[in-house]
């Protein structure tokens, strides 16, 4: 199985889809923050390795609370994976924190500091006459 193929696409949407649905319902540590999303997986194509892209809404320390709690529950949340999805393998999940959304958000700020503070300059720009 190629690692673009249809199959694998479905695969990885089916577990995210059910790992979001394991952390948010069924994992009961206190470390894992309420606002923690699956951003992301990725299968490997022999089903034996996943990686889950996960966000956390929050600080730093939030962020890094939730992973390590993540990560002493990956035994856990593999066996409720494999309980619900019906594969050949379950894989072995590793958790990554994706910043992405923080990424973005930082970005946006940036911009909107440099568009409030120089108006004038979009405003001073020459328009051209047509010539008749």
């Amino acid at each position: 199985m190629r690692k673009n193929s249809i199959k694998n696409i479905r695969i990885n949407s089916e577990v995210q889809r059910e790992l979001s649905n394991i952390i948010r319902t069924e994992v009961k540590d206190p470390r894992i923050h309420p606002m923690t999303s699956v951003v992301a997986v990725s299968v490997a194509p022999d089903l034996k390795y996943c990686k889950a892209y996960v966000s956390v809404l929050g600080d730093e320390n939030a962020a890094r609370e939730t992973l390590e709690g993540l990560r002493n529950a990956v035994g856990y949340i593999r066996r409720a994976l494999a309980g619900s999805l019906n594969l050949r393998n379950t894989p072995e999940i590793t958790f990554v924190l994706d910043q992405s959304i923080e990424y973005g958000v930082h970005m946006t700020r940036l911009i909107d500091e440099v568009v409030g503070t120089e108006p004038e300059i979009l405003e001073e720009t020459p328009e051209r006459e047509s010539e008749d």
